[in-house]
C-alpha cells in the first residue's frame, strides 16, 4: 500500500507541517513539467474513489510555470499567460507513486482538483475468440494470440516470473 501523504487546514496532527513541506518541494519541482489538471464533484458520499478521472471535456493538460506554496495558497501560471493563479486549499493529498495532488478548495467544498504528470495511456486491442498458440523456443515460454478476421498477431514473450503467475491467475 502507498503511503499518502495528507495536509489539512487546522489539523493538530504533528506531521502536518512535515507533510505541507513535502508537497511544497513536489510543486516547487513541477516548474516547466507538462501536468494534467483534472476537477470533479466530489459525490453524495464524499468517496472520491467512485470519480472517473478518465478525460472528460474541461480537463487541462499545460506546462507548469513558476509553481508556488506561499503560506498554504498554492501559486502557478501558465505558459501563454502571464497572470498568476492561486488556489487556496482546505486539504491536500499527495499520492507520491502515481505523483498526483489532490486539491480540496477552502472555497468551493464540494470540488475536488487532481493535478499530476501525465497519465500513461495504453492502446487497447480487443481480440474475441483468438487463436492460441503456446512455445517455447530456447528457455523462453511465449504465448501467441491470432485473431484471423483483423489480422492481428500478438506474440508475449514470459519471464519465468510472469509465467507462474499466469498459472497462478488461470487457475484461481
Amino acid at each position: 500500500m502507498e503511503n499518502t501523504i495528507i495536509w489539512q487546514q487546522n489539523n493538530p496532527n504533528p506531521e502536518n507541517p512535515t507533510n505541507l513541506n513535502i508537497i511544497r518541494q513536489w510543486w516547487a519541482g513541477l516548474s516547466g513539467q507538462k501536468i494534467t489538471w483534472k476537477h470533479r464533484i466530489i459525490p453524495p458520499t464524499g468517496d472520491i474513489t467512485q470519480l472517473d478521472w478518465e478525460p472528460q471535456r474541461f480537463d487541462e493538460t499545460f506546462d507548469l510555470t513558476t509553481p508556488e506554496l506561499r503560506g498554504i495558497t498554492l501559486y502557478w501560471r501558465k505558459p501563454d499567460n502571464s497572470q498568476e493563479r492561486n488556489i487556496t486549499p482546505s486539504k491536500l493529498e499527495f499520492h507520491p507513486q502515481q505523483q498526483q495532488l489532490y486539491i480540496y478548495p477552502q472555497s468551493q467544498k464540494t470540488l475536488i482538483i487532481r493535478i499530476g504528470l501525465p497519465e500513461l495511456i495504453f492502446n487497447k486491442i480487443q481480440i474475441n475468440n483468438p487463436e492460441i498458440q503456446y512455445t517455447t523456443t530456447g528457455q523462453t515460454p511465449t504465448l501467441i494470440f491470432r485473431d484471423p478476421s483483423q489480422l492481428i498477431e500478438i506474440k508475449i514473450s514470459l519471464t519465468s516470473e510472469t509465467l507462474q503467475q499466469l498459472k497462478q491467475q488461470l487457475l484461481s
